[in-house]
């Protein structure tokens, strides 16, 4: 029988066979020692001359090589134990040893010490790079954590459902994967961006509580914490439930559980604040807020409202305060300056506290009023710096939310052992598009407006309609969306009536969404839910930086499987087939 290094120590003097890769060899001229590892661990072995065939065996692998050997356990003299491993103070005295397959030279480092590999060539070779113990690691505490998202699901009375992969394609807010039909000439599936519309029928077909561990497709510009192509969520839906605190409360404790039980962090507080969108907007210039440090934006306007300095007469003035920002340096200065510069600042004001005085090149341009309002207003001591946003009031918030995160990074304020989670409530329902300079939805169109019909009919004007509030709402851990949800819009005459408001023909939203309307003719009850992301959770979960490391088989940076060379082109017959074909870009 095999044994698993794990398992070992229960069979010290027994005769026993393991199997693996070698990890390394090292010999000593009369012995020869392997380490050998399989997914769990490494164990020595001792390779003795007195068995000839395993001892010239043992003389030529190399790393890699995949072996069998049985012999006895034995422990190791005290000075040879190897503290660093599990099964350090124990070895294998090789009686046979035999190989099961040779390899040739790795092109990537299979072991996580040393330099590791490029990311490129990792992803080429993701079958070598994944025998990493690290990688191994991560891949069996998905396994774990898949398997508490579940229990936790089933404990609560949710119904597992599988949703079709082969969907239609729906206005989600990203760009949809497309496949041909063959039997159907000119027309199309599109893999789903999210089970929206399918969870919401199983609502309505008498399904209580359902969710799924679900793939999700969406051809969106991969980043360090979004994956490109294909994602999973934990996607989930409850019936009869039209406020969206049930399913708060509902899933909040799911996502507890998992930063105290499943990872073994703290929680920054034991109640996990609601914040309004237009409020996290305010105090901290984006919808995801890290609340594990402070530095929220702070209003200014009316310090300056009668101001003489020109860069400070703007329709919005706000600062941040960076504890210890004092200690920056010039050309650390500049290098936040031109970050503000590319998200569309004219430059960075800042004042300096440094020994009971404030030092800056725009005090000369302010009042004594203003100076003491600003230091009074952002709470200044000595040691800290105070940086200032001053132009149309969502320009200032994007600038300074985004210079907030990144001086948290350099003064490395995220404290990685901490998950700080909050909700975001009460998104708007339709936003502008400042590009195409017409109204388009904030988020859902499937989401239920407050107020209803009442409040969709009696917005006017533009401004009404951006007024109007989804019952939407996102979790945030530590500065990542990892959920969003709603209470949905069950009812046909508000689906009608939230497109009309953008100009859509309720035959344009009866060919696109007929499924779901003509199922809501049929006593669709009220219904709510939402979906985490999960890929993204369990990042957070194990301090992991990038995305793609959480994964077996990612996609690189520009959305290409460098190991499976995919996209690739096809051949003609396939496209016939498919009914398609390629246009040349020059034409």
């Amino acid at each position: 029988m095999r044994i698993l290094t794990n398992e070992l120590k229960k069979h010290l003097g027994k005769t026993v066979t393991v199997s693996g890769w070698v990890n390394s060899r090292r010999d000593h001229g009369g012995l020869i020692f392997i380490d050998l590892r399989d997914h769990e661990g490494i164990i020595q072995l001792v390779v003795t001359p007195e068995n000839a065939d395993s001892f010239k065996l043992a003389e030529s692998v190399r790393d890699e090589f995949v072996l069998s050997a049985t012999g006895t356990l034995r422990e190791r003299a005290p000075e040879l134990k190897n503290p660093n491993i599990e099964t350090g103070d124990i070895e294998l005295v090789v009686s046979e040893l035999v190989l099961l397959n040779k390899s040739e030279t790795p092109v990537v480092n299979t072991h996580d010490d040393g330099e590791k590999s490029g990311e490129e060539l990792r992803l080429k070779y993701r079958y070598l790079d994944l025998r990493r113990p690290s990688m191994q690691h991560i891949l069996s505490e998905r396994s774990r954590y898949y398997k508490f998202l579940r229990d936790y699901m089933y404990e609560n009375d949710f119904i597992e459902v599988t949703t079709p992969i082969l969907a239609n394609s729906s206005p989600e807010g990203a760009r949809d994967f497309l496949i041909p039909s063959r039997l159907h000439p000119g027309q199309f599936y599109a893999l789903p961006q999210a089970p929206q519309q399918f969870k919401q029928l199983l609502m309505v077909g008498g399904v209580p509580k359902y969710f799924q561990i679900a793939p999700c497709f969406r051809d969106e510009d991969p980043r360090a914490d979004r994956l490109y192509g294909d994602f999973y969520q934990l996607d989930l839906e409850m019936a009869f439930v039209d406020d969206g605190e049930t399913v708060r409360q509902t899933m909040e404790p799911l996502i507890k559980k998992l930063a105290t039980e499943f990872a073994g962090k703290k929680l920054l507080t034991e109640e996990v604040p609601r914040i309004p969108y237009t409020e996290s907007m305010e105090k901290y210039g984006v919808d995801k807020p890290d609340l594990r440090y402070g530095m929220e934006l702070t209003e200014l306007t009316d310090v300056f409202a009668n101001t003489d300095f020109k860069v400070f007469k703007a329709p919005c003035v706000k600062a941040i305060c960076v504890k210890g920002g004092a200690s920056l340096t010039r050309s650390q200065i500049d290098d936040f300056t031109d970050k503000a510069r590319k998200l569309g600042a004219g430059g960075l004001a800042y004042i300096m506290y440094e020994n009971g005085e404030a030092k800056s090149p725009i005090l000369k341009f302010m009042t004594e009023q203003e100076i003491a309002g600003v230091k009074e207003r952002m709470g200044a001591e000595d040691g800290d710096a105070v940086f200032f946003g001053a132009d149309d009031r969502d320009k200032v918030n994007k600038v300074l939310g985004q210079l907030r995160i990144a001086f948290a990074d350099f003064f490395k304020l995220k404290d990685p052992n901490i998950v700080a989670l909050c909700w975001i409530v009460d998104f708007p329902f339709y936003e502008w598009d400042e590009k195409n300079k017409k109204l388009d939805f904030g988020h859902n169109p499937f989401s239920m407006p407050k107020g209803g019909l009442k409040a969709l009919e009696e917005a006017k004007t533009d401004a009404d309609k951006l007024a109007i509030v989804a019952d939407q709402y996102d979790m945030v851990m530590n500065g990542l969306e990892i959920c969003s949800g709603a209470v949905r819009n069950h009812n046909p005459e508000i689906m009608y009536k939230v497109f009309n408001i953008l100009g859509y023909s309720n035959e344009y939203v009866e060919a696109r969404f007929a499924g779901m309307l003509n199922a809501f003719k049929f006593g669709a009850p009220p219904h709510a839910g939402c979906a985490y992301g999960i890929d993204r959770i369990f990042m957070v979960l194990e301090n992991i930086e990038n995305i793609r490391d959480i994964v077996a088989f990612p996609k690189n940076g520009n959305g290409v499987d460098l190991m499976m060379n995919s996209p690739s082109f096809v051949d003609d017959y396939q496209l016939e087939e498919s009914h398609l074909a390629i246009i040349p870009e020059d034409e």
